[in-house]
């Protein structure tokens, strides 16, 4: 067993993004282009790893800012009140090889709730430079009406305009400290 490292996000090489069916027919892509993460964690034991990530919920982008100042607004986000959603571990187990699913405590516009992540833990390896590097990939999907992100307006041919399910697409990638 190794020590405890810290290790810190390189953030050119990372992303934060989602997507959610709109109209029922197609999806709305989006990301956050501000977020934060501290880690630590034995690079020979993952599921030991403490992990905490803080975004910016102002920063979300989805290539239209009429729409993004609505997520901005009381009807969803609440930036105002709640400038940022936190995810926190809880628990990290290894499902074989780089698997792991990743648990922790998810906190948007101030409701907390746990959350399950598929995650793809991949390193370490030494860049060109010498520095040790790791990646991460997770995967999973929340509803949005649970941490109390309910607007919504119904379609005249049923439905509803914004699903309630949001997929989450994250890659992060650290450097040993």
């Amino acid at each position: 067993m190794m020590a405890v490292s810290n290790w810190n996000l390189d953030k050119s090489h990372s992303g934060i993004n989602f997507s959610v069916r709109h109209m029922m027919i197609t999806n709305v892509r989006g990301s956050f282009n501000e977020f934060s993460a501290e880690v630590s964690a034995d690079p020979t034991d993952f599921t030991s790893a403490n992990v905490t990530v803080t975004i910016d919920a102002a920063s979300i982008d989805t290539k239209d800012e009429g729409r993004d100042g609505h997520l901005k607004s009381p009807d969803f986000f609440n930036v105002e009140q709640h400038p940022n959603f936190v995810f926190k571990s809880t628990g990290i187990k290894s499902k074989g090889g780089e698997d792991y699913e990743l648990t922790g405590d998810l906190t948007i516009a101030g409701v907390t709730k746990s959350v399950v992540l598929n995650t793809e833990i991949s390193g370490p390896a030494k860049d060109p430079w010498g520095n040790e590097k790791i990646g991460v990939i997770a995967n999973g999907s929340i509803n949005r009406s649970e941490f109390g992100v309910t607007w919504n307006a119904a379609l005249e041919t049923g439905g509803f305009l914004v699903s309630d399910t949001v997929k989450l697409h994250i890659e992060l990638s650290f450097a040993k400290a």
